[in-house]
């Protein structure tokens, strides 16, 4: 069995129109999630042997924040990536590890959800899931496999989900 989380970026800051998608940041509600959602990865108490990410600005703030004693691996080819893509990066940059976490953009980790998690598993927090994958959430996924390579559609469960509002009710949806 392996051990895949997936985070997607905090809140990016849409205030600059001159920056590139690319290289937006965060805002400041963005920075507070991160930070949050940072100690909450740490408290669940998965031990992450890797970590990769995409280089997007946003997702390297995010990681700043979230993890600020940790260097993930950046791959270029996370940015904005669909959920083969995401597949193709895991089965090349999982290597030996137990547990890999990964962070990126929607819509391809709401992608990999639908594909990682066969009906037959589908469960309560993959309908939360389905339903939004917010900024700086976070997913943990139990695989039926045993070499990343072998990662495919439906070996997967569910086992933790995690936005920043069920942390602190002040980061939920803005009225």
């Amino acid at each position: 069995m392996k051990i895949l989380g997936l985070l997607r970026h905090a809140k990016s800051d849409w205030d600059d129109m001159g920056n590139r998608d690319y290289d937006r940041g965060l805002n400041d509600r963005g920075r507070r999630g991160a930070v949050l959602i940072g100690q909450h990865i740490e408290d669940h108490g998965i031990s992450w042997d890797r970590i990769v990410a995409s280089p997007a600005a946003r997702v390297r703030q995010t990681m700043a924040d979230a993890f600020p004693h940790e260097q993930p691996e950046f791959d270029e080819r996370l940015y904005l990536a669909t959920s083969d893509t995401i597949a193709e990066v895991i089965r090349e940059q999982g290597g030996d590890a137990k547990a890999l976490l990964l962070a990126g953009h929607n819509p391809g980790l709401q992608e990999m959800l639908f594909a990682l998690v066969s009906p037959s598993n589908e469960n309560e927090l993959f309908d939360e899931a389905a339903t939004k994958f917010p900024t700086a959430t976070f997913a943990v996924f139990e695989l039926a496999i045993d070499d990343w390579a072998d990662i495919k559609d439906g070996c997967g469960k569910l086992v933790h989900f995690a936005r920043p509002r069920d942390l602190d009710p002040e980061l939920g949806p803005e009225r």
